[in-house]
């Protein structure tokens, strides 16, 4: 038996009318449930991924992230966001996600839960004590350079002119001569 390719899309058709027939197809009913962000805060705000820069609205309810999208007001995405971008939501609303400070002294085989204000002084004497170390006031020639080589400095792309300008300053204060930014790299 030859079939045409009509006769076929005639004979699938007429089948799954028939198997329709029986099968009390009737119409449902659909009720629309309220967004979850209709009583929402939106707060503009810059994706952290990558130094592209893309805008995205963070809809807060009650001091939580409930829901992330896309800024279509943005000049840079135009509401569009790729993959890591789309699942921003997960960084805030991350049960696994660290909320306060852990540490490991060298040698030791286990974490200690610290103070922030312990933290920030700890971090504040590293950087102290490494910069002591590897301050350098003259160079081989004798001419007097004044900068640290030992410690090295790489900016991220989540940090507006203003920021980076500001720790720029910081850096150079503390006599920094290499540093980079992740968008240059």
């Amino acid at each position: 038996m030859k079939v045409s390719r009509r006769g076929f899309l005639k004979l699938a058709g007429g089948t799954l009318a028939a198997a329709g027939i029986g099968a009390g197809v009737g119409v449902k009913s659909a009720h629309a449930r309220p967004s979850k962000i209709r009583y929402a805060r939106e707060v503009p705000t810059v994706c952290p991924y990558c130094a592209v820069g893309c805008g995205i609205i963070a809809h807060v309810s009650n001091g939580k992230v409930i829901n992330t999208e896309g800024d279509p007001d943005h000049p840079i995405n135009r509401g569009s966001l790729c993959s890591k971008g789309s699942a921003l939501f997960q960084i805030p609303n991350n049960d696994k996600r660290l909320s306060k400070v852990l540490y490991r002294a060298p040698g030791s085989g286990r974490w200690e839960v610290k103070s922030w204000d312990w933290a920030l002084d700890k971090i504040a004497r590293n950087i102290k004590d490494t910069r002591d170390k590897g301050f350098l006031r003259t160079n081989a020639k004798g001419q007097v350079v004044n900068r640290v080589e030992n410690i090295a400095s790489l900016g991220g792309a989540g940090l507006d002119n203003e920021e980076v300008y500001s720790l720029v300053k910081f850096k150079r204060a503390l006599g920094l001569v290499y540093l980079e930014h992740q968008a240059r790299i």
